[in-house]
């Protein structure tokens, strides 16, 4: 039998070569549309602030508007940007506008959009060091330098200095809920190991903690997690602590538990609760989890890049005494989704329980245990190159623009704030802790009560929405219905703060005429 090196046959069942059919990597083309699509990034960010914040169409419109099967042939790329353009904008909400003040930011930058855009071209899928060696250091270096910016305790790191590798470390992860989720997956085996536990058969004794106002994605993790919903505690806040989870409570609801023959395996604290801005007490908390051996986890998802400014670091005061702290950067620092960050003390307990080893990732450097997997400290195994936007936002703002990125919408917020006060129609429900502001129109003397007042700033959120001029959302704190003003769009400016107060007192005057005409 003749070799192929001998039979000049050999391939010639395969026909023409058909290399030069389709190629979606031609080199001209991704010029040519990668310079179309950052003209139209461009030309978006120019003209965002006078598109209206919440589009006027209705469920369905997009099928509607596109055709309802894929097309067999192809378009020029023209066509697709001109659809893009013509259906899909205007059924966007704008979160980049900056008369955005409804939920937290979501914060951008150029230098995230091209860290994005880079990583996107790269595609690399670094489950192992070795199969993405500069992805995976990348990731652990941006994640050091964000621990040095917080002043996060060396046991966080990575990398210690001098000392080399330390038993902390990091992981950037799609989202706050996959933080807790996986913390919650490894404080439960932790617990069960504690407790003599053979298997899960310990499962239904463990408990979980956290305030009222934690965000409600902490208590859909323990369900995901399995913890028994009966022992998921949900520990009521009021304004005697601004809403925060009260330590002494804490304890009192944990010995309980013990007293009761449950297990406590970790409390969520939050700094920047999604409702009210509150701050939990991080160092009191974890005083009182470590009665109990609990583990203990910090949600600072929104307001964790505050405490890159010296003046807001004393909210983490108490983080070497906890177990993780999660917080994420596409909410407040500039770096686009997704990209949340969880720092643990101890990574061997969060990889004991997701470590996955099958034989074709097996390789050297990985049995080496030189080297950090971050499959093993995920739900997943694939992952994107989320470091490097992160990295490229440190690494051209630094840490003095960044600062300056905080303190300005800080100090936006605390304007209106201001405004706010200086109005007696209106009241500030809660304490302004970082760039949230929330009030409502308050009762007053002509006969408004509690149940008017709600009904007042419902309809005052739904008159300014449908403006298109700006967009606020609402919360319920104390059994009131509140607005949230959340300042902190990239874009936003003074200004924008000021138009927004101006829309507010005007549409507030036509209501309170409205009630008075009523009466």
């Amino acid at each position: 039998m003749g070799s192929l090196d001998t039979n000049p046959t050999a391939f010639s069942a395969f026909g023409d070569d058909v290399s030069s059919g389709f190629q979606p990597l031609n080199p001209d083309d991704v010029r040519s549309y990668l310079h179309k699509a950052v003209d139209f990034i461009s030309d978006y960010y120019k003209s965002v602030e006078s598109l209206p914040v919440l589009p006027d169409v209705k469920p369905g419109y997009l099928r509607d508007q596109l055709r309802s099967a894929p097309p067999t042939s192809s378009a020029p790329f023209d066509v697709t940007m001109k659809e893009l353009t013509a259906s899909v904008v205007p059924g966007m909400t704008h979160w980049a506008s900056p008369n955005f003040f409804a939920f937290f930011p979501a914060t951008n930058s150029a230098a995230a959009i091209a860290g994005d855009l880079i990583a996107s071209a790269m595609n690399t899928v670094g489950f192992t060091w070795q199969a993405a060696p500069a992805a995976t250091e990348m990731e652990v270096l941006a994640l050091d330098w964000l621990a040095q910016l917080l002043r996060l305790p060396s046991s966080f790191m990575n990398r210690t200095g001098a000392a080399g590798r330390g038993t902390g470390g990091g992981v950037i992860l799609g989202t706050t809920s996959e933080a807790m989720l996986v913390t919650l997956v490894a404080a439960r085996d932790a617990a069960l190991r504690r407790s003599g536990s053979h298997g899960v058969s310990g499962l239904p004794r463990l408990a979980v903690y956290a305030a009222d106002q934690t965000h409600s994605t902490f208590f859909k993790a323990c369900r995901l997690a399995g913890f028994d919903p009966a022992n998921i505690r949900s520990i009521p806040t009021g304004p005697e602590t601004d809403y925060a989870l009260d330590p002494a409570r804490l304890l009192e609801v944990m010995r309980a538990d013990v007293e009761a023959g449950l297990v406590p395996t970790y409390v969520c604290a939050t700094v920047g609760t999604t409702s009210s801005n509150a701050v939990d007490s991080v160092g009191a908390i974890a005083d009182v989890a470590a009665v109990f051996k609990a583990w203990v986890h910090i949600d600072a998802a929104y307001a964790g890049s505050a405490c890159i400014c010296p003046e807001f670091r004393h909210h983490l005061d108490g983080v070497e005494r906890v177990d993780s702290i999660s917080m994420s950067p596409h909410k407040w620092l500039l770096t686009c989704l997704d990209c949340t960050c969880l720092w643990v003390r101890d990574t061997h307990r969060l990889t004991d329980s997701l470590e996955t080893n099958p034989e074709y990732l097996k390789n050297d450097a990985s049995e080496s245990g030189n080297v950090t997997d971050l499959k093993d400290m995920q739900v997943g195994v694939g992952r994107r190159f989320r470091g490097l936007k992160l990295w490229m936002v440190m690494r051209t703002y630094g840490a003095a623009k960044l600062q300056e990125h905080i303190r300005s919408d800080v100090a936006m917020a605390k304007m209106f704030e201001d405004a706010v006060r200086g109005d007696d129609r209106f009241e500030v429900v809660v304490p302004r802790n970082f760039a949230l502001v929330c009030f409502r129109i308050k009762p007053h003397g002509g006969g408004m009560t509690e149940e008017d007042a709600d009904e007042a700033n419902h309809e005052l959120m739904e008159r300014l929405n449908r403006t298109g001029k700006a967009y606020l959302a609402h919360t319920v704190v104390g059994d009131r219905f509140v607005l949230r003003f959340a300042v902190g769009s990239s874009l936003q400016e003074e200004r924008h703060v000021r138009s927004a107060w101006e829309l507010i007192n005007k549409t507030t005057s036509e209501i309170m005429q409205e009630h008075i005409a009523v009466e």
